[in-house]
């Protein structure tokens, strides 16, 4: 039987299972960040659009990942509070100082469309972000601006356009502020981990591909902190629809307080999970630091396998999107692993023909 390793460097294995061409999504990931975030900024709205007090995006799966990314960038270094909704309606805060945005790549998302809705009914500005479907037809009848996204991918995939589009409308608006070096920064540390991370870099010094194989046949845990969190949630993701894989997530300094006493029971989980732990050296605070040094010890006494993945570059969104990239490469490396071709959701397609009836 062949190793992680003669799988993972064998190019017949992504000609065999990667049918839909993920790999080459992967690669264009910083190409499709810039040009995000371009299309974004350059985007024209009414000047009314610059005096909201806040702003929900409304937005599930990928398209709600890239809220939740904006939302934890807005609340460090935006001007107007970002939420993010993942159900049906409205919340009852939204008011006419509320800048409700769509969030849909499909434009057919059943949640998203249930709040959009809601929203066209009251006296609140709006703005639809898809590639059409529904939501971009009412949108235009409605008349509310529409930002289409125009990168063919599955909707995960789409990430940079549901994060960076957005990040660059609402600095354009001056509801959030990137300095120009920290984006310059973040776009130039996606290159090289692009290039680090690509299938054709070997095994040997391919940091992705070594987790990937170190994950292979156990139960994932992500643990993470502060602006990482979100990050945490999309490693979740992606390894839950590239990999096929279960995963979950827990978040310092909370972890601390209850999950770290759960290792011993059911006794079998030490050896069936791997914990990942996401860390930033510069950016946290030097007691979540200590607590993550407490967490090596204790999880090495318990037995359980870890390993500690620290962001790359020095300013906030380069330390994000780093680790997402980092996520999505190591997601897909698994997937092939397992066997699968990352692309399909068999799930998700079953559980939308469920809902609309058609089954």
């Amino acid at each position: 039987m062949a190793s992680a390793q003669e799988i993972m460097d064998n190019h017949g294995s992504y000609l065999r299972l990667d049918l839909s061409g993920m790999r080459d999504h992967l690669a264009r990931f910083p190409q499709e960040c810039q040009k995000a975030w371009d299309k974004g900024f350059e985007f024209q709205l009414p000047p009314e659009y610059t005096q909201v007090k806040n702003a929900l995006i409304l937005g599930m799966g990928a398209s709600g990942a890239g809220g939740k990314l904006l939302r934890r960038l807005a609340s460090l270094e935006g001007k107007v509070p970002v939420r993010v909704h993942q159900d049906y309606g409205l919340p009852p805060f939204v008011d006419g100082e509320t800048l409700v945005i769509a969030s849909s790549y499909s434009g057919n998302t059943e949640e998203t469309l249930s709040g959009f809705t809601e929203a066209l009914e009251i006296p609140v500005l709006k703005l639809a972000l898809t590639s059409g479907g529904q939501l971009g037809e009412m949108a235009r009848e409605a008349g509310i601006p529409i930002f289409e996204i125009d990168y063919h991918s599955p909707p995960r995939v789409a990430l940079p356009h549901s994060f960076f589009s957005l990040a660059g409308i609402l600095d354009k608006l001056g509801l959030l502020h990137i300095k120009p070096s920290d984006l310059t920064e973040t776009m130039h540390v996606l290159s090289r981990l692009t290039d680090e991370f690509r299938e054709t870099n070997p095994f040997e010094s391919n940091p992705v591909k070594q987790l990937a194989a170190s994950l292979q046949g156990y139960l994932p845990v992500i643990y993470s902190s502060d602006f990482l969190t979100e990050v945490g949630e999309r490693w979740k993701t992606q390894l839950n629809e590239n990999s096929k894989s279960a995963a979950f997530t827990e978040v310092f300094p909370e972890l601390c307080h209850n999950a770290i006493v759960g290792y011993d029971f059911p006794g079998e989980f030490g050896k069936q999970s791997f914990t990942i732990l996401l860390q930033s050296r510069s950016l946290f605070n030097p007691q979540i630091t200590r607590r993550y040094e407490a967490i090596d010890q204790i999880l090495s006494q318990k037995g359980i396998g870890f390993e500690t993945v620290q962001t790359r570059g020095e300013s906030l969104p380069a330390q994000m999107m780093s680790l997402v990239l980092c996520g999505d490469y190591v997601s897909f490396y698994l997937a092939i692993l397992n066997e699968v071709d990352p692309t399909p959701v068999d799930s998700i397609d079953f559980m939308k023909q469920y809902l609309t009836g058609d089954r």
